[in-house]
């Protein structure tokens, strides 16, 4: 069946999700791809719907009982960190008799991932090299003008890592955070008072993942020290601490890799295990 475009309704979504990206914040297209028969009077194959994790709408499948059954799976998709994926009717409606035969498209929605680093040292500054080699928009911070000067990301690629030089670095990380969605914060600056006040802010903003260096002791030290000033224990519990997977780094290069490769793993719903394990199982 030929797909019937309508350029109206195609220029709202488009106009919703470039807000939604905008925003940061997450959504879905779903995309009608089968039409049962006994609906192809009502149903059109190529219908759009875009469902925001808000819970607005933009455009329709057709039908108001397609709709309603889409927008409900909007939060399970979402959580299985697919990118795209075809359902039919059956699996994501199966109590609805008058869908069945219909295949929705769904389709993730967000911006590209974000990482907040706190710290320009040598691992601060080969994680935002990484990172941004890896796709991710990176903001890269420092209270050391002289770590975080152009001059040191000039590379082609390094040039769209974004250098904060933080005269206060609680006001700093949240700036940088924002709303916390899609961003991951690796936490790597040099001392004890630089890491509590950088996590003071990041528990506050609440991003997707938290990770901080240093060893058990150091980093118990800075749980210890928030979780006597109140803060939620809960918050603290989701702290990666010491950051990364145990990769035996040691150069500056692989513990970057290291922490990379756990924020890739909690995004993507990895495990940090070998792929090949299962030959020697």
């Amino acid at each position: 069946m030929r797909i019937r475009e309508r350029p109206f309704e195609t220029n709202l979504i488009s106009e919703a999700i470039s807000r939604s990206l905008n925003e940061g914040s997450a959504a879905v297209l779903a995309t009608l791809m089968e039409v049962p028969g006994h609906k192809s009077a009502v149903l059109r194959i190529g219908a759009k719907l875009l469902v925001k994790d808000s819970g607005e709408r933009v455009g329709s499948l057709g039908e108001g009982e397609l709709d309603d059954a889409v927008a409900r799976r909007v939060n399970a998709f979402l959580s299985s960190r697919d990118e795209a994926r075809s359902l039919s009717a059956e699996e994501f409606a199966p109590d609805v008799e008058a869908l069945r035969g219909a295949s929705v498209l769904f389709e993730r929605i967000e911006p590209e991932p974000r990482l907040v680093i706190c710290g320009a040292g040598h691992v601060g500054a080969s994680l935002a090299r990484i990172a941004a080699l890896a796709g991710y928009r990176v903001t890269l911070i420092d209270d050391r003008p002289e770590f975080v000067h152009r001059e040191l990301f000039s590379a082609p690629r390094e040039q769209s890592i974004e250098l904060i030089i933080a005269t206060d670095w609680s006001e700093s990380v949240l700036e940088a955070i924002g709303n916390g969605r899609g961003v991951s914060v690796a936490i790597v600056t040099r001392g004890h008072k630089q890491d509590e006040d950088c996590l003071r802010a990041v528990i506050s903003a609440a991003p997707d993942y938290v990770g901080m260096i240093g060893s058990k002791r150091r980093t118990n030290i800075v749980l210890d020290k928030l979780r006597q000033e109140g803060a939620d224990e809960n918050e603290l519990k989701k702290v990666r601490a010491p950051i990364g997977l145990d990769i035996g780094a040691v150069s500056p290069e692989e513990v970057a890799v290291a922490i990379l490769a756990e924020i890739v793993a909690e995004r993507r719903g990895g495990f940090g295990a070998p792929l090949s394990a299962w030959r020697r199982a």
